[in-house]
């Protein structure tokens, strides 16, 4: 996407993502036309039946706001590339884990369904979702890429622009589904990372319920790197860089409580 392309719509734009992507599209000289939420648009309070709510309030509403934004693209007639941010939720939820996951997985959502694990509605919400924006954008010749990021962290004010965003906007980029990942830790190692960064955070060395052995979720974000694409951070930048924004705003206070297990 050059910067012959004027204008550009952003979706979620104050979101971590969003927001940055916003700054570097108005730097690049591109007009942004962003979304906001209506603000009196709120889940019901009345009893409903919870799968209906799930499908009412959860699922249908995900697959419309992008089927709308896709049909609205189709009626333009001038939108060249919709670029969508798709979740590593979308590919490595499954009863038998992989060894690696490229884009050529997806998750499971009879198995999702079945153990309605921690966060199953958002999984099954975005893979529909995806699913069935894809099936749109090839039976209407739409230009359609998905970005698939797992978790998304590092510091909210920076001063140049994620790596992800970068190939987001790049004309090298074709159409398809790409991941990017640029490292991996299972909790426990996490923890032990930021312990020895952060001792005064009192960062618990075990959490209840999660087994100690437990063994990475490996993504391969081979696809992304054969463009050129190069990963800049490591996992401590990533987590050093959200930690000392959220020191220097005064949003992490220094903790001295005792460490206790989660």
């Amino acid at each position: 996407m050059g910067s012959e392309s004027k204008t550009v719509c952003v979706t979620g734009a104050s979101g971590f993502i969003g927001s940055w992507l916003v700054m570097r599209l108005l730097e690049r000289g591109y007009t942004v036309r962003a979304t906001v939420r209506d603000p009196g648009s709120t889940l019901s309070t009345i009893p409903t039946p919870f799968l209906l709510l799930l499908q009412n309030e959860v699922i249908r509403p995900t697959i419309n706001g992008v089927l709308d934004i896709l049909k609205s693209c189709v009626k333009a007639e001038t939108v060249r590339r919709v670029v969508f941010t798709s979740s590593a939720g979308t590919v490595d939820v499954q009863e038998t884990p992989k060894a690696m996951y490229d884009e050529t997985c997806w998750s499971d959502l009879d198995f999702i369904l079945a153990k309605k694990m921690t966060g199953w509605m958002y999984f099954v919400s975005k893979t529909l979702a995806e699913k069935e924006a894809w099936k749109f954008a090839k039976e209407n010749k739409i230009d359609f890429i998905s970005i698939i990021p797992p978790l998304v962290v590092g510091p909210f004010l920076m001063a140049s622009m994620p790596p992800s965003l970068i190939t987001a906007l790049s004309p090298i980029t074709a159409q398809g589904r790409y991941i990017c990942s640029s490292d991996e830790a299972t909790i426990y190692e996490l923890a032990k990372l930021l312990r020895e960064k952060y001792p005064e955070y009192n960062v618990p060395s075990k959490f209840k319920g999660i087994d100690e052995n437990l063994q990475k979720i490996v993504f391969s974000s081979k696809k992304l790197t054969d463009l050129g694409f190069e990963f800049k951070y490591s996992l401590e930048d990533m987590f050093t860089g959200a930690i000392e924004t959220c020191r220097a705003k005064g949003l992490i206070p220094v903790s001295h409580e005792p460490s206790v297990s989660c």
